[in-house]
């Protein structure tokens, strides 16, 4: 039997779908803290994730160049454009209709948004991977990802998350905010963070960089040498190492090292044996991968 979609009715005449992560914003003192966190100048251009029925996109228009705003729901645009075409404003907005994941950005000085949810992670990292780079993003998230964004080394929340965005951006909690200021109210509390990306952005490959990083985080609290003694990980490396050798014309030597004795070389010489990834900083992580790099080790 299909399973029922959450539904709840909206004073439009439509009901809001929560399977599409729609919970509206209600609270204007919110929405004018909002706007004042967003640092914006007239002349910025501004990408709104999730508009729904405008409260905030109405705030972004007065004080914005440009608003563009990007909406899954059709009911969703159809309001809007409604909403705006009784105001002085309708010129100032662009609404793209569709799903952001897919949808290629535009050109965008900052970012404000209440996204759904269930898309933090892969949209925060498509944001971040945009270029050119934006200003600032100012961002609503689930209140356990946002803190877990944020989290420091050695937090109990620190995770490879944390060290994935924090090597390619300032991120910094912003406010704390009640699901009450939500209609319908979620499930869970939220909180809104600022994203600021660096300028210029890490010269390093992202995914190798990542590779290594989800390696680590599979278990954070295990030694570093328990995690790359597994045969799984080592077969792994070997696979990467010679991949990488042949593709760059490397040749590997008839006597060369087994794959393991490379691995724990490179972990004793560098003071990474009984070293756990929620201890690591972004410098111990760029350390431990230009080591592995140096001797031809890939993650990705």
């Amino acid at each position: 039997m299909a399973m029922k979609k959450e539904k709840t009715k909206f004073r439009a005449g439509f009901e809001l779908n929560k399977s599409y992560g729609q919970h509206l914003l209600k609270n204007p003192q919110l929405i004018d803290g909002i706007i004042a966190k967003a640092e914006l100048k007239s002349t910025d251009i501004v990408l709104e994730v999730g508009p729904g029925t405008g409260n905030l996109t109405m705030k972004l228009l007065e004080n914005a160049k440009k608003v563009i705003a990007i909406e899954y729901d059709p009911r969703m645009v159809a309001e809007l454009q409604k909403r705006v075409s009784d105001s002085p404003y309708q010129q100032k907005l662009q609404l793209i209709y569709g799903d952001v994941m897919k949808v290629d950005l535009p050109y965008f000085d900052v970012c404000v948004a209440n996204i759904p949810y269930q898309i933090s992670s892969p949209l925060t990292f498509k944001l971040l991977a945009h270029r050119p780079a934006f200003r600032l993003a100012l961002l609503m998230f689930q209140r356990e990802f946002a803190l877990r964004l944020v989290a420091k080394c050695g937090d109990a929340l620190y995770c490879r998350l944390s060290v994935n965005a924090q090597l390619l951006s300032k991120v910094d909690h912003v406010m704390k905010v009640s699901k009450n200021n939500f209609r319908p109210p979620p499930k869970v509390e939220s909180s809104i963070v600022r994203i600021k990306p660096h300028s210029p952005p890490p010269p390093i490959n992202f995914d190798e960089w990542d590779g290594l990083v989800r390696l680590c985080f599979s278990r954070k609290n295990k030694t570093l040498s328990g995690i790359f003694k597994k045969d799984s990980v080592m077969e792994m490396l070997e696979s990467n190492y010679k991949t990488y050798c042949a593709l760059n014309q490397i040749t590997i030597p008839e006597d060369d090292k087994p794959i393991k004795d490379k691995v724990n070389e490179i972990l004793e010489q560098n003071d990474f044996l009984e070293k756990r990834s929620n201890k690591m900083d972004l410098d111990d992580f760029l350390k431990l991968l230009n080591a592995f790099n140096k001797e031809n080790i890939r993650f990705s």
